[in-house]
């Protein structure tokens, strides 16, 4: 059986059960007529039903041990909702289906929300498999499938049906190991491995946060940091978004102690460009380290389709503007207030660099 309190956080989204503290969220979705998009199948289609289905209909898949309904929340908002269901544990697998509301597709929700639960399910093995269908002529479920990672299968002939009539079906499958870019892995070069955090990463984590001016000046996050932040960034919050998304620690290939982190984010598959980001401890400067982790996860990014990638660096912080260049980025212009610093936020030069300007 699923968590009762399964909570997944990925970039933009939680993932979490519903509660009675949804009432009201869920009363303007039907009152919006967005319930049977919004909402888990067999959601009220009336104001007068949501008490019950909070308190018991949306658990029932859950009592049943067959699956679970999540609200997708974003900002505080229910924007949708995502399930797995047909859950068989002998076998280990289970099918994921969900829904956006109307009002906030084309956001990149479902593809986050399919990724994030995948990912945490598939990786802490709790599940072998998770099967995703969509209609054949559903551009958009077959593209948040894709972009989710997961691979096409086959096609069921006639195996859904609608209010115009039977649909083909495209299966799609994920196993546990599998992976659209094989980060989740790691990657090395020729001094460092990138990997994913781990516990023991929090102690020396926290030590490059709470002794270090330049994180300090930079790092918005920094402020007040604990032992509790350090472990849960570690074990929870660095590994959300799944293969392609997320915050890898960066390791010297002879041992020692954490030299930083890189992070990917903000990925625009239609664009085909994506965002890097990184810090290194004061422990660990001055050896090149930072250059060669962006080069080595900038190639990589190349290596599975990415056309662009690039990355913003505070029109103040020099060193790290030093390491875009040296990693072969080129400057392009400035964002005005693009980045949150401690105590407002600052503009930021950008720097991208294009598939094949490095090698």
């Amino acid at each position: 059986m699923f968590d009762e309190r399964l909570t997944i956080n990925t970039e933009r989204l939680v993932l979490r059960p519903f509660g009675p503290g949804d009432a009201g969220q869920v009363r303007a979705i039907i009152a919006e007529g967005a319930h049977s998009t919004a909402l888990p199948p067999g959601a009220p289609g009336h104001p007068l039903g949501i008490a019950q289905w909070l308190s018991q209909g949306v658990h029932e898949l859950w009592r049943s041990g067959q699956g679970v309904h999540l609200a997708m929340e974003a900002g505080g908002a229910v924007v949708g909702a995502i399930s797995l269901f047909k859950t068989q544990w002998g076998a280990g697998t289970s099918e994921v289906g969900y829904g956006v509301h109307p009002a906030h597709r084309r956001r990149g929700y479902a593809t986050e929300a399919v990724r994030g639960l995948a990912g945490r399910l598939l990786g802490e093995g709790v599940l072998r498999r998770i099967e995703l269908r969509a209609n054949a002529d559903n551009v958009a479920s077959v593209r948040v499938a894709e972009k989710a990672g997961f691979t096409r299968e086959g096609l069921l002939r006639g195996a859904g049906f609608e209010d115009d009539g039977p649909h083909d079906l495209v299966v799609f499958g994920m196993l546990r190991g599998d992976s659209r870019t094989g980060m989740e892995h790691g990657l090395e070069s020729d001094r460092l491995i990138l990997r994913r955090f781990v516990k023991r990463d929090a102690f020396d984590l926290l030590a490059a946060v709470r002794d270090d001016a330049e994180i300090a000046r930079w790092m918005p996050w920094a402020h007040g940091y604990t032992l509790e932040r350090a472990i849960d960034w570690c074990t929870r919050i660095a590994h959300a978004g799944g293969s392609v998304l997320g915050n890898f620690a960066i390791e010297p290939r002879e041992g020692g102690r954490l030299a930083g982190a890189i992070g990917v984010q903000r990925e625009d598959h239609e664009r085909g460009d994506v965002e890097v980001g990184y810090w290194i401890s004061p422990w660990a400067r001055r050896q090149g380290y930072a250059v060669e982790a962006t080069r080595t996860v900038t190639a990589h990014l190349f290596k599975v389709g990415f056309h662009r990638v690039h990355l913003l660096v505070a029109t103040g912080n020099h060193t790290s503007q030093a390491v875009a260049r040296r990693a072969g980025f080129i400057e392009e212009g400035i964002l005005r207030q693009a980045l949150p610093v401690p105590g407002g936020r600052a503009d930021a030069v950008l720097f991208s660099v294009l598939n094949g300007e490095i090698s």
